[in-house]
């Protein structure tokens, strides 16, 4: 999602990932410090980080006669994923513009909010820490007809962005779906599980 501009791109995955794999890492207030009291105190959500790998083939789109298919392979998909790390190039024009015209501060140039849309249950804001392509097969010209693309992301809190924004809504509403669905299997209270009554709480 460009920010500047209401027209947004969607990067479809030819195929389901068959896994990911996501690592969460809670952000304790307390910790390192002498306070005890703090110890539970959570400042914000956790830092979560997922990896998956997605294939990319154009075998079918070869067998139909696809023209884009037959001149370049896949390499317009690798470079939607790959471009997701890169500033736009009218942007670092600009700066260098700025830059000879003797303006003493310039802003790095912001890379696009990129939303991972795993199903209806997580629309998330993420920021793309790693792509890794293996090339598995190529065409005549050299153009990769077949790879695998294993992406690490980083999950965006609304510790991570400007409240207000719309990666910041997506996040709270990621949580409260979270919340409702914990709420499906859950246990009313302690004492039911260990059994006679119990009153832990």
């Amino acid at each position: 999602m460009d920010l500047q501009n209401p027209a947004s791109t969607a990067i479809v995955f030819q195929y389901n990932p068959e896994t990911m794999t996501r690592s969460l890492q809670p952000q304790f207030s307390g910790e390192g410090a002498a306070d005890t009291t703090d110890y539970s105190r959570v400042k914000g959500a956790p830092i979560e980080t997922m990896r998956l790998e997605v294939e990319i083939d154009a075998t079918d789109y070869l067998a139909s006669g696809d023209a884009v298919s037959n001149a370049v392979g896949i390499h317009p998909q690798l470079a939607q994923l790959e471009l997701l790390l890169y500033p736009k190039s009218t942007l670092i024009a600009w700066n260098n513009v700025q830059i000879n015209a003797g303006s003493l501060e310039i802003l790095p140039p912001a890379a696009p909010m990129t939303f991972l849309v795993w199903g209806l249950k997580r629309v998330i804001p993420v920021r793309l820490t790693e792509v890794s392509v293996t090339e598995e097969q190529h065409d005549a010209d050299l153009n990769p007809i077949r790879a695998k693309v294993s992406l690490g992301l980083r999950v965006l809190s609304y510790n991570d962005l400007p409240n207000g924004g719309p990666g910041y809504y997506a996040f709270i509403a990621h949580q409260v779906a979270k919340e409702g669905l914990a709420t499906m299997r859950g246990v009313t209270s302690a004492g039911s599980v260990l059994g006679g009554g119990i009153q832990l709480f």
